[in-house]
């Protein structure tokens, strides 16, 4: 049976948001608790997505998610992930 895509779609889409909270400079500079309490909830995000993963993990995806290489990883997933 096929892959799903599932767990991979929103595990790039926890990678995405995770690196769109880096990039709020403006949350950093006025409220850099608020900026800290959303990169927890985007890296909590990530770790239950990449749970949902198929087994065995792709062993380059794997290092990059524990090395929190996040936009390697989201790289890897926009190349190699299932489609469908």
């Amino acid at each position: 049976m096929p892959t799903s895509s599932a767990p991979y779609s929103e595990l790039a889409d926890a990678l995405r948001a995770r690196l769109a909270v880096i990039a709020n400079r403006e949350l950093y500079t006025r409220d850099p608790a608020a900026h800290l309490e959303q990169l927890k909830e985007a890296s909590e995000r990530i770790e239950n997505a990449a749970a949902q993963l198929p087994r065995p993990l792709n062993g380059e995806l794997a290092h990059f998610l524990h090395g929190c290489s996040y936009q390697k990883a989201l790289a890897w997933l926009e190349q190699h992930a299932p489609e469908k």
